[in-house]
């Protein structure tokens, strides 16, 4: 089965990044507006036991993350995705690199926090969108106090297996 780490922002920041997303983001209606801590993985029935048990322990060693949001940008010329930019706080860094540390490193790019607005686009339609959408006034804080862990269904959409709340109790 398919697992993946993320961190879900306040519904105020969902909504705006929804607002852009149902026009350029074929994954809108897979997953909500979310900031990616580990892509998604494999692992089995029994194995994500063992990865809950180890999430819950790796949370509570983290503080509530404070995260800013101001402005839009964009992978492109890796990749042609919209996204919102979010300012990576020491804490956010530190809780991605043990996530990673803990549940196989690899990954396939660098980690840059933010909630993507438009993917799968032609070269032409992500720079006319992008020319547009940078323009956008963006001015957002929020503080996440959990990480989800979420698995992949049979049509495509991804769901909460787990919530894990930061910090001690």
């Amino acid at each position: 089965m398919k697992f993946g780490i993320v961190i879900f922002p306040s519904k105020k920041i969902q909504d705006f990044a929804n607002s852009m997303r149902r026009r350029y983001d074929p994954h809108y209606a897979l997953i909500p507006p979310h900031v990616t801590l580990k892509s998604s993985f494999e692992a089995t029935e029994e194995e994500i036991k063992e990865i809950a048990n180890k999430l819950d322990s790796i949370a509570r060693n983290f503080r509530p993350v404070n995260i800013k949001i101001t402005k839009i940008g964009s992978f492109k010329p890796v990749n042609n995705v919209i996204y919102l930019k979010v300012e990576s706080p020491e804490e956010l860094e530190k809780l991605h690199n043990e996530l990673n540390a803990t549940f196989d490193g690899n990954q396939e790019y660098n980690f840059v926090p933010h909630i993507t607005i438009g993917q799968k686009m032609s070269d032409d339609e992500h720079s006319d969108v992008y020319g547009s959408l940078r323009m956008t006034k963006v001015q957002f804080e929020d503080t996440a106090d959990r990480i989800h862990l979420l698995y992949q269904l049979d049509n495509g959409s991804w769901t909460v297996y787990e919530t894990f709340r930061l910090g001690k109790e």
